[in-house]
């Protein structure tokens, strides 16, 4: 049976206040939390929240690395140096990163890989865009986006890696995917998977990552396919993330 998996993407917010308020929150309600709950912070705060989450339940990610281990990328940040903070994981191939930073497949799969070979999970993104869905090409994009690394890493990988499905459409929109929807995709994924081996399908966490709240958190992990999510603006507040977190 997998292990439910919550993951907080902070994106661009934080300060040093926050953080310390927000990591405290949510380590004053962890106590009866049993999903596995991860928190990715922006690179200046890994530090601190690694100090405030040392001893506890909660797994330390980053939000993206960079493909080459040094050197002149000014401004860049290595596989290397977020695990030398205590990350575990690191989020690759966010919608927001494929469309404002123009990351393609190929990029995204090139980070899957450092991000192993530098013995981080990868918490792989991947998704539709609203015209693709309205289109009917969900299937075809998510697909291709696996494909891609599939070719580059080998099934074996997944065995260490997180996906993490999120329609492009339902981020940050309030709009979210209904949990047949959204059942009906990561079936699809899984399926994909198990085409390539089907004990590393039935293995491999899904989660979902399209407006989940608290509201609605329940419905969409209660599905036979969703694994936990992938949580934006709602994990951002400790008592709301608390509530995703414990509705698996």
């Amino acid at each position: 049976m997998r292990q439910v998996i919550v993951a907080g993407n902070w994106k661009m917010n934080a300060s040093k206040e926050a953080v310390s308020t927000l990591v405290m929150g949510i380590l004053s309600g962890m106590a009866d939390v049993e999903s596995k709950v991860v928190v990715c912070a922006p690179y200046p705060y890994l530090s601190q929240v690694e100090a405030l989450i040392t001893h506890s339940q909660l797994h330390l990610g980053a939000q993206d690395l960079n493909t080459n281990a040094s050197g002149a990328f000014t401004g860049e940040v290595s596989a290397n140096m977020v695990k030398d903070f205590g990350a575990e994981h690191v989020i690759v191939g966010h919608s927001e990163r494929r469309s404002l930073y123009g990351e393609t497949d190929e990029i995204v799969a090139e980070k899957v890989q450092v991000a192993l070979d530098n013995g981080l999970t990868p918490l792989f993104c991947i998704g539709e865009l609203l015209e693709e869905r309205e289109s009917g090409n969900t299937e075809l994009v998510v697909s291709r986006q696996i494909q891609a690394v599939i070719d580059r890493v080998g099934i074996e990988a997944f065995k260490n890696i997180i996906v993490a499905y999120e329609p492009v459409w339902a981020i940050g929109t309030g709009v979210t995917a209904t949990p047949q929807q959204a059942q009906d995709t990561h079936a699809f994924i899984r399926s994909m998977l198990a085409e390539n081996d089907a004990d590393i399908a039935q293995s491999t966490p899904i989660l979902y990552g399209g407006s989940m709240n608290p509201t609605n958190a329940k419905e969409l992990i209660g599905c036979e396919d969703i694994d936990g999510g992938l949580i934006g603006g709602a994990s951002l507040k400790a008592e709301d993330f608390l509530q995703i977190c414990k509705a698996g």
